[in-house]
């Protein structure tokens, strides 16, 4: 992060070298400059106008909006060739130059025989049987909006919006070459691709190419098909692209196998995959008008999710008929991307048909977000929103607040009754509560009663939003929005549930409110998963609403200005690259006084490099084009990093104290790996010291065994000679003891010590066979322990306390218990060396933690 106090902010200039692109994501030699394309180096360019096609105004006719009338085609006119090459010679860049790759060694498939997935028959007939498919119907709309109030797609003319593509210089025959055939590759690879989901999974959401089989993790209505209509198009696979056409014509948007579809996830690969293959195949002009019609017949099911008090939507819309006859609310917990990702595909929806409906449901999301970023103190970080949100539109703190009022007036009312019969009716009196739970009557500070009016005594329904909520307050507001809360209540289910004068519950309405934060004690802010895309919309929506909507571009720029402050880190990386990456602050005082940052590395956020060059172009700022530049420069050393050429889902990376004086050091790379560097210091330094200890005890032990072993020694030689002296004694013979057995007066210790186990047992068993032997042998053993005594061979030492047994008199050497050796605990570098072998982390992250590859 940047250094608040000394106000250090990253300067954005060009690095004077960069690595060559023919490195990434490869480890060999790169090629010689011989075999590399030369390129100029890029001039300044300048701001141009381009024309934006014409929206509509308020007398032309609907759905014209300046579509193409033909599809797009490759010819190139004369004339616009010499000013391709005119702006080419005043416009250079350098080139990105990729290594040529070819997947599964150039086979493409094709000569595979394509074998169409079918379901199982028991499936198949149950398909065919009407009657076991449910299908969704147009429900009750709770809460619509007059025709008057809907909100009117803009009209006028589009402001200039400056160009966002760059101006090449005219293509050498040796870079078309290469060009086209890396444009080969890549199309052999799609048809690859597409072979294996029409063999194995054809119609269904997800191909899943290990085993050969088909998924259905969205609603079962071909995803990758449809997602893919554009593509195949725009590729020149028109046959695949047809066949293509022809099974969507086959989809059905009004039932799927899911009991609730994801809103989010179907609008951006459903209605957006149709929406744009329309478009890029001539729209009205063109001969797919299939595309828009089933466009229109899933929109059609997607706006009951709008139909919600505040017109929020519902995320996870319950679409049977028997779950849509009762009013929902959206969500208490929903995530920032699936709110405010819906404005492209409607908006465009909304151009092609004419109908307002269409981008009024996505405008009021607009405006609601727009009202949150400006609202002071909303959001701990000005101009970013918390990561989830509070949709449902009710206060739940003012409505809690407010229903415990009138239930503390109701009380007081029942409790001034003389009796219950005096009561007002429907209530039962905490006074009189024993009479009524001898009568059956429900133990509640107050009930409902069936049949009552709204506003009547026991109704439970206050006369205004503005006295209070309602006991119903929040009964929707489960994390999926779906409403199913509502749906279990009987009191809306029942025929002899109170109404309104509206037909609503009697206990519906609560105090209003706008988006709010929808976490509880700890708000996220990030650029990353569940966030991204509701930012990313705001650029492209400006553009595609022709500028004719200037808060989409006051909104990016609040965003924008906000990553800046808050958000941007550059990475402390090998050989000092010049790249960006955005973190992840938590606030849990929704201030920005006391934020705590995760520098994360992650799939999601590399969107944010286009994000700050779109509108770093079309709101004319450089410095945001440059941020652009590194942002999605970090990406690719993140790709690079890698030993696959494939950057993790997730990571974590180490952050410079200052963006602009950032230079790799393995000290601190360590110390972030490691942070308890102090602590491991410490406890070598006590492991060291229990060493010394332990080596000390057990030589002390040792010496005390060679010691007892050496009084039993001289012990056993003077018994051996005496029962000698006098067996010889008694044969009258003169003995002479050998000089080997004379007694030892002082006690010495065996000159082998490896004999030590040995002589030990062998003594202990000579003892004990002399005391059988000789009755004389009691005066041995009293001296053996008077010398032991003398010796202090038995007494405690100390070390009991420390669990260190004291020698056993009677044992051998062998049978003593030593104390256990001390661990050596991990030094700082075997830690750390031990975690990069482990983890397989690579210089510059922290951690890898998701290393999946999920195609993003």
């Amino acid at each position: 992060m940047y250094d608040k106090v000394a106000g250090d902010r990253p300067q954005y200039t060009k690095p004077k070298d960069q690595k060559d692109a023919d490195h990434v994501g490869q480890s060999q030699k790169s090629p010689s400059d011989s075999q590399r394309e030369t390129v100029d180096d890029p001039v300044p360019i300048k701001q141009q106008s381009i024309k934006i096609p014409q929206l509509k105004t308020a007398s032309e006719v609907k759905g014209g909006y300046g579509l193409p009338k033909v599809a797009p085609t490759t010819t190139t006119t004369k004339a616009a060739a010499d000013a391709q090459k005119t702006d080419a010679d005043a416009h250079t860049v350098p080139a990105i130059v990729l290594p040529d790759r070819v997947a599964n060694n150039g086979k493409t498939g094709q000569d595979a025989p394509i074998k169409i997935w079918s379901p199982p028959k028991k499936l198949q007939d149950d398909a065919d049987s009407e009657s076991a498919v449910l299908h969704w119907k147009k429900p009750k709309e709770w809460f619509p909006v007059d025709k008057k109030s809907l909100i009117p797609l803009p009209t006028g003319s589009p402001k200039p919006i400056p160009s966002v593509q760059f101006k090449f210089k005219e293509e050498t025959v040796a870079a078309k070459k290469t060009r086209e055939t890396r444009l080969a590759k890549v199309k052999a690879e799609a048809q690859l691709a597409w072979s294996g989901y029409k063999q194995f999974a054809w119609t269904h959401d997800e191909l899943t190419p290990v085993t050969k089989s088909a998924k259905d993790p969205f609603c079962g209505w071909a995803a990758t098909l449809v997602d893919s209509l554009d593509t195949l198009y725009i590729m020149g696979l028109k046959d695949e692209f047809d066949d293509a056409v022809k099974a969507v014509k086959e989809i059905d948007f009004t039932t799927t196998v899911k009991n609730d579809i994801p809103i989010f996830e179907t609008i951006i690969r459903y209605l957006g995959g149709l929406v744009g293959a329309y478009d890029v195949t001539g729209g009205p002009e063109g001969k797919y008008g299939v595309l828009l019609d089933k466009a229109l017949e899933l929109a059609d099911v997607l706006m009951s999710v709008f139909d919600t008090p505040n017109r929020m939507p519902i995320l996870y819309y319950n679409w049977q008929p028997d779950a849509n006859v009762s009013p929902k609310r959206a969500g208490t917990s929903v995530s920032v991307a699936e709110i405010g990702s819906m404005g492209m595909e409607f908006t465009r929806l909304a151009q092609i048909t004419g109908e307002d409906k269409f981008y009024d449901a996505i405008a009021r999301i607009t405006d609601a977000l727009e009202e949150l970023q400006n609202r002071e103190g909303a959001t701990a970080l000005p101009g970013i929103f918390p990561q989830q949100l509070d949709a449902s539109g009710c206060n739940r703190s003012a409505a809690a607040v407010a229903l415990l009022a009138k239930s503390k007036a109701a009380q007081l009312q029942i409790e001034d009754a003389d009796d219950l019969s005096d009561e007002p009716q429907g209530y039962v009196g905490s006074g009189n509560r024993s009479k009524a739970k001898s009568a059956g009557a429900k133990d509640l500070e107050f009930e409902v009663k069936p049949g009552s009016r709204a506003g009547e005594p026991g109704s439970g329904q206050f006369n205004s939003l503005e006295e209070g909520g309602s006991a119903a307050e929040g009964r929707a507001d489960d994390a999926t929005g779906t409403g199913s809360e509502v749906q279990k209540r009987d009191v809306w289910s029942s025929d002899n549930s109170p109404l309104g004068a509206d037909g609503l519950p009697a206990d519906w309405k609560c105090v209003p409110q706008g988006l709010t934060s929808g976490s509880y004690g700890y708000d996220s802010y990030s650029m990353g998963g569940s966030q991204d895309s509701a930012y990313e919309y705001f650029p492209k929506q400006f553009a595609l609403l022709g500028g004719l909507e200037p808060k989409y571009r006051t909104m990016h720029e609040k965003t924008v200005a906000a990553v800046k402050k808050y958000l941007l880190f550059r990475p402390m990386a090998e050989n000092d690259p010049d790249i960006l990456f955005s973190a992840k602050a938590t606030s849990s005082d929704n201030t920005d006084q006391n934020l705590n940052y995760e520098f994360e590395i992650t799939h999601l956020s590399c969107f944010l490099g286009g994000m700050f060059g779109l509108g770093g172009k079309l709101f004319d700022s450089p410095e945001d084009v440059e941020i652009g530049k590194k942002l999605a420069d970090g990406c690719v050393w993140a790709y690079e990093s890698m030993p696959t050429g494939i950057m993790p889902e997730f990571g974590m990376a180490i952050p410079c104290a200052k963006a602009d004086d950032c230079h790799w050091n393995k000290t601190s790379w360590y110390e972030t790996l490691d942070p308890q560097v102090e602590w491991r210091k410490t406890q070598l330094e006590e492991y060291h010291v229990k060493k010394a200890e332990w080596k000390k005890e057990v030589e002390r032990l040792k010496d005390q065994e060679k010691r007892r072993l050496a009084v039993e020694d001289a012990a056993r030689r003077e018994k051996t000679e005496k029962v000698s002296n006098k067996r010889e004694g008694e044969k009258g013979e003169d003995s002479t003891p050998a000089a080997e057995n004379k007694p030892v007066s002082d006690p010495n210790i065996p000159e082998d010590p490896n004999k030590i186990v040995k002589d030990s047992e062998q003594h202990h068993h000579t003892r004990r066979a002399l005391s059988e032997e000789d009755d004389d042998s009691k005066k041995v053993e009293a001296k053996v322990k008077k010398l032991e005594s003398e010796l202090d061979l038995n007494a405690d030492s100390g070390y009991k306390d420390r669990g260190i047994s004291s020698i056993d008199d009677q044992k051998p050497i062998s049978e003593v218990v030593y104390p256990t050796e001390p661990t050596k605990p991990l030094s700082h570098e075997e830690y750390v060396a031990q975690r990069l072998k482990n983890e397989r982390i690579y210089p510059g992250f922290a951690s890898l933690n998701d290393r999946r590859y999920i195609l993003r």
